[in-house]
């Protein structure tokens, strides 16, 4: 899987490993253009320049997100709309969290596709 498809596609499975090095990728790219983007703002003494850059990149930071929790709760044979579990006041977040970070996949192929730890051993 190139990571145009990890990052941007809804389609197929990831398992857990890769669900947190996608989260973690995408948080540690997201600080570094947040810092360059607010460093040049403060150069420049442009702060609507900084608010700019942060919109431009917390767009396709977020959907990134969106697409690799998608595909990890297709591996946990549950719809992708589960992503929106995040909502739920107190609990949301948790359960979230503990789906796509804690919980294994289903072994074996299910509707999504295969099973992406097929073949490791």
């Amino acid at each position: 899987m190139d990571y145009k498809t990890f990052l941007f596609s809804w389609d197929g499975r990831i398992n857990r490993a890769k669900w947190w090095l996608g989260q973690l990728a995408l948080f540690v790219l997201a600080l570094i253009a947040y810092a360059i983007g607010f460093g040049i703002a403060i150069a420049l003494e442009l702060p609507a320049l900084g608010l700019l850059v942060g919109v431009l990149i917390f767009l396709p930071v977020l959907y990134a997100g969106v697409c690799l929790s998608i595909k990890r709760f297709h591996d946990r044979d549950k719809s992708g709309w589960w992503v929106c579990i995040q909502f739920v006041p107190l609990i949301g977040v948790f359960w979230y969290l503990i789906e796509c970070g804690i919980l294994s996949g289903t072994v074996g192929p299910n509707r999504y596709g295969p099973d992406p730890l097929e073949g490791r051993m």
